[in-house]
């Protein structure tokens, strides 16, 4: 029996990664995830049944790696809740997606294979809910302005603002991004 250990499936989640975000699902092959993670032709068939369970596990693995550490989120927690406190929120939650740029675009590899595949699509509808339902509930307990239907308002908006910027960059410049995270904040949350 082949011995798999846990850092080596999430160094082929990794490459698998990157490869859908470079290559799309239709790119997304035992080769050429075990070629990106550079270790010899077979080793991803190891790990994985097969191509549904790597879709679908690469899809978790996106987000066990934008889940923020204890610390980032402690240094989050609003002292003083306000609106300017949620503005500042917002700016660098949108930074931290950003700032893994292939794990953003392979979710959105993910989620147009989802429509086709029923499976990844109860993994991916059980993750998202259960993040908004996280978020509503941690918007809820800081004291922050809004409601939560602000709070499912705003993840909407700035999710599409991220799409943006990571596919067409130049549609709008940081200094705009910026602005239009203000005002969603300030129009949706009504501060």
């Amino acid at each position: 029996m082949v011995r798999r250990n846990d850092q080596r499936r999430s160094e082929l989640l990794d490459a698998a990664i990157e490869v859908l975000a470079q290559e799309g699902a239709r790119g997304l092959t035992f080769r050429a995830v075990d070629k990106e993670a550079g270790v010899p032709a077979g080793t991803a068939s190891n790990y994985f049944a097969n191509r549904d369970q790597l879709l679908t596990q690469s899809g978790s693995r996106v987000y066990e790696r934008l889940v923020p550490d204890e610390a980032t989120v402690a240094a989050q927690e609003p002292i003083a809740p306000s609106s300017e406190k949620f503005h500042g929120l917002m700016t660098d939650l949108i930074g931290r997606l950003t700032s893994f740029r292939s794990g953003y675009l392979a979710l959105l590899e993910l989620r147009l294979e989802s429509t086709r595949r029923p499976e990844l699509r109860a993994v991916l509808t059980e993750r998202v809910r259960a993040d908004i339902a996280y978020n509503v509930a941690h918007h809820e307990q800081s004291g922050l302005p809004g409601d939560a239907t602000s709070v499912k308002l705003l993840i909407l908006a700035l999710n599409w603002l991220i799409v943006e910027q990571l596919t067409l960059p130049e549609v709008f410049d940081e200094e705009e991004r910026r602005h239009l995270v203000s005002e969603a904040v300030r129009r949706i949350v009504g501060e």
